[in-house]
């Protein structure tokens, strides 16, 4: 009703009005490990700093736009801003939105960070009534929520067919199982002193019917968020672990397949039982599997994950920090969580000849894994010079296009089939992949 009133009197006026659509970022995890009393609480302190952000005593006021805040269910507010003269005035209130949010929360005992994702829509640009303005805003938070959250999108027009493609993505994903659609493609894993292929990863791939070829950052953020991950992970575990077993029964040189898991499956509580059965009905052993978690997924999820890392474990399986150097690269959960492998950042991989700080951080990695009696893989490997230094340092393994792009298994087995001359006298046929 304020927004029609709003809309009503722009177009009087010739004004503009904004409408923020603002979502909290993490507040689902925040909820379930805090528990809904203080959640409620957090909401309620959210509240408080959107209030005081739209009529912030400490900051001059705005000039002219009068400022209205609602939340409209869960952890979704709005913004109404009208009366404007100038877009950037909706952009100068989100920036400081996102200052006052920069602060910590204090819940009971715990001090806790939410970032909010932040959707623009000005009147009349993007639209002359509440209903589309709102619409349109919501698209804008989306947006803003796929490039990392903690931060604002104003809404373009192009954000419509984007929406609509993810729509039509999400509702194909949903059959994808069913008409066996998902291929995994494997990229070898190769030990730097025999130069020996002695693992896989194993990388998931869509072939949609009518779009070709996806790549999981095409599709795995929307399986993220409608809960299919967990349904799509199980099918990579099975998959996984019945093409290793299909190779060594060609009698093809044994080798880990690693399978990358989500955070979702770490939360279902099941995924021991679910490892366990993926091995049996294929045949594998243990030891030939091997999963990867990031460091963020062990750090929200602590008390599940070390349990389920224990358990998975002790039944023989080689566990691996994914992505080692990108999130909270503690050494207290190195301590803590029962893990065999550190996998370095491509990031710190590609510039490590040319970037002191990157070669000086790749070197303190493996020496501090070394020292801790883990094994180190650098991933992104794609130069001679990468490959050298690695190796220098005394690297275990490697993987990257250097030493071979994902492909499907029946490749894959060719690669496996063939006799092990070491790293740099195979790495021109494999870069043909």
């Amino acid at each position: 009703d304020r927004l029609a009133h709003a809309l009503a009197a722009g177009q009087r006026d010739r004004r503009r009005v904004a409408v923020f659509f603002i979502d909290l970022d993490g507040f689902g995890r925040i909820n379930d490990s805090l528990g809904h009393d203080l959640g409620d609480e957090l909401l309620r302190q959210v509240a408080g700093r959107l209030r005081a952000s739209c009529h912030a005593s400490d900051e001059p006021p705005l000039p002219g736009p009068r400022s209205e805040v609602a939340r409209m269910g869960g952890d979704e507010f709005t913004v109404l801003l009208s009366a404007m003269t100038e877009a950037d005035e909706a952009v100068a209130l989100a920036r400081r939105i996102l200052t006052m949010f920069a602060r910590h929360f204090t819940l009971g005992s715990h001090e806790v960070f939410v970032t909010p994702s932040i959707g623009i829509a000005v009147s009349p640009d993007d639209g002359d009534d509440a209903e589309t303005l709102l619409t349109h805003a919501d698209t804008a938070m989306y947006e803003a929520k796929t490039q990392g959250g903690n931060g604002y999108q104003l809404y373009s027009r192009s954000m419509n067919t984007t929406a609509l493609q993810r729509l039509t993505l999400e509702s194909d994903l949903r059959r994808a199982l069913e008409r066996e659609e998902l291929v995994l493609h494997y990229q070898p894993i190769v030990d730097t002193t025999s130069g020996a292929i002695v693992g896989a990863e194993a990388l998931v791939r869509w072939r949609h019917p009518t779009l070709g070829l996806l790549m999981p950052g095409e599709f795995i953020a929307i399986a993220e968020e409608n809960g299919l991950i967990v349904s799509v992970g199980d099918w990579v575990l099975r998959t996984a672990c019945a093409q290793n077993r299909a190779w060594q029964r060609a009698g093809l040189p044994p080798i880990r397949v690693v399978v990358n898991l989500s955070g979702r499956q770490l939360r279902q509580g099941t995924l021991t039982d679910t490892v366990q059965a993926a091995l049996e009905a294929s045949g594998l052993e243990p030891r030939w599997l091997g999963l990867e978690l990031t460091e963020s997924m062990l750090m929200e999820r602590q008390h599940e994950g070390v349990a389920a890392l224990q358990a998975l474990r002790a039944m023989g399986l080689r566990l691996s920090i994914d992505d080692f150097g990108t999130g909270y690269s503690s050494l207290s959960y190195l301590k803590h969580f029962p893990v065999d492998t550190l996998k370095i950042d491509r990031c710190f991989v590609r510039d490590l000849t040319s970037v002191p700080d990157d070669a000086a951080i790749t070197s303190a990695i493996i020496a501090m894994a070394h020292a801790l009696d883990l094994k180190v893989v650098a991933e992104g490997v794609e130069t001679e010079g990468h490959l050298t230094f690695l190796r220098s340092q005394g690297c275990d393994e490697v993987q990257g296009h250097l030493l071979g792009r994902p492909v499907e298994e029946d490749r894959f087995a060719e690669w496996l089939a063939r006799p092990r001359p070491g790293l740099r006298s195979r790495r021109p046929a494999e870069r043909s992949a």
